[in-house]
């Protein structure tokens, strides 16, 4: 093997991670990052804060990343700005779209898709576009109520869409227009789902490949719902309600069980696939576990997470639904998960560091936030090397490897 080969194969992985899609909650909506050589430690004010930017607005929405550009959602004075920033930190490009949402909780809402040379950005008052990545024109635009028969809900649609081949699919929450797949450059209709005719609920879907039919799973107000990926039909459903009709979740998948989780006082059911996906039926359900807005994540026969009314941190038997622990050290919060460790957001604005165990809550290390403004609600994301953390209208990047 001679020199430049060695050179190339040992380039790999950087081109490998330079071409990688940063969607909602990572490569595949899970919260796991793949990313080796983090730190284990970090010092006592918080590792390096590379740079920030703090003219993003009003907003919860996390970062997307694709061709080493982040892609991240503000609101400015009740209008939408998508903004571009290269990896620096510096301002790339920022586009306007329609108004966003400024009637509770102000800002814009669900991270942005983007796929090929396609971004795909859902509003909080209803309106999904798509818009070519290279110039920032918008080729189409569908809103709920004109095009689907839908209405908007309490506290404005919050979603990421999925790109699924030639499709990309959404859950407009119309009575016959339920969740729809649409043709990712045209907009024009490939599929309609009733569904069970509820509400949309705040829930990103999640996409499944290992069953006999490829799968779409999300939860609407009342239901959690299975429906083939190819056609639409309606594989099953399964009714799980809670007080205000808020399924903010993405469902976690592995090796046919899905966990859905609940805030409003429900908890959490898990579910197992029968049939090759064509039927489910409940495992086990478990009051205590009420996360919302993607606070856990699943690793080994673990899941760890924060709750809503039970304010701990906990990890769960995912074959059982047991408590391995309880532990309110920390503030709840939104958590991801890379290399060995937790990634953990708290709502009171705390950064930290946790060791993965299922036997106790393993505190490293910790760290304010101190940029942004209002809810600290966006979700982290690794990338590379860094970490992205989204406050409001600041974004900042840390060194954490």
């Amino acid at each position: 093997m001679n020199k430049l080969t060695i050179l190339l194969l040992g380039l790999l992985p950087l081109s490998l991670a330079a071409q990688q899609t940063i969607q909602w909650r990572g490569t595949d909506r899970t919260g796991i990052y793949n990313e080796t050589g983090l730190l284990k430690e970090w010092p006592a004010d918080g590792p390096e804060m590379l740079w920030y930017y703090d003219g993003l607005g009003e907003g919860h929405s996390s970062v997307a990343i694709a061709s080493d550009k982040i892609y991240i959602t503000g609101m400015t004075d009740g209008e939408g700005y998508l903004y571009v920033l290269d990896l620096n930190g510096k301002l790339l490009h920022k586009k306007e779209y329609v108004p966003e949402w400024d009637t509770s909780y102000n800002g814009s809402r669900g991270t942005p898709t983007v796929s090929d040379v396609m971004i795909y950005l859902y509003s909080g008052t209803g309106d999904l576009y798509y818009l070519n990545e290279q110039t920032l024109d918008i080729v189409w635009s569908k809103n709920i109520e004109s095009d689907f028969g839908a209405s908007n809900i309490r506290w404005g649609v919050n979603e990421s869409p999925f790109v699924i081949g030639e499709k990309v699919v959404f859950t407009p929450g119309g009575k016959e227009h339920n969740i729809v797949a649409l043709n990712k450059r045209t907009g024009a209709l490939i599929w309609s789902c009733a569904g069970e005719e509820d509400l949309s609920a705040y829930c990103s879907a999640l996409y499944l490949t290992d069953q006999e039919v490829l799968m779409v799973v999300t939860i609407t107000a009342n239901h959690i719902i299975g429906i083939d990926a190819g056609t639409g039909e309606k594989l099953w459903s399964h009714p799980y309600k809670n007080q205000r009709n808020v399924h903010a979740n993405t469902p976690v998948y592995s090796n046919n069980r899905l966990l859905c989780t609940f805030e409003y006082g429900k908890g959490s059911v898990m579910l197992q696939l029968k049939n090759g996906g064509k039927k489910v039926e409940q495992v086990w359900e478990q009051k205590e576990i009420d996360s919302k807005t993607g606070r856990i994540v699943k690793v080994g026969d673990h899941v760890y997470g924060s709750g809503d009314n039970n304010k701990y941190w906990y990890a769960v038997n995912w074959q059982t639904g047991e408590i391995s622990y309880k532990d309110n050290t920390l503030p709840t919060g939104a958590v991801i998960a890379a290399d060995g460790m937790l990634y953990c957001y708290s709502d009171r604005g705390d950064i930290a560091l946790v060791k993965i165990t299922p036997e106790k809550f393993g505190l490293i290390s910790r760290f304010p936030v101190t940029l942004g403004t209002d809810q600290h609600w966006a979700h982290p994301v690794i990338y590379r090397g860094t970490l992205y953390v989204r406050h409001g209208n600041a974004l900042m990047a840390y060194k954490i490897k």
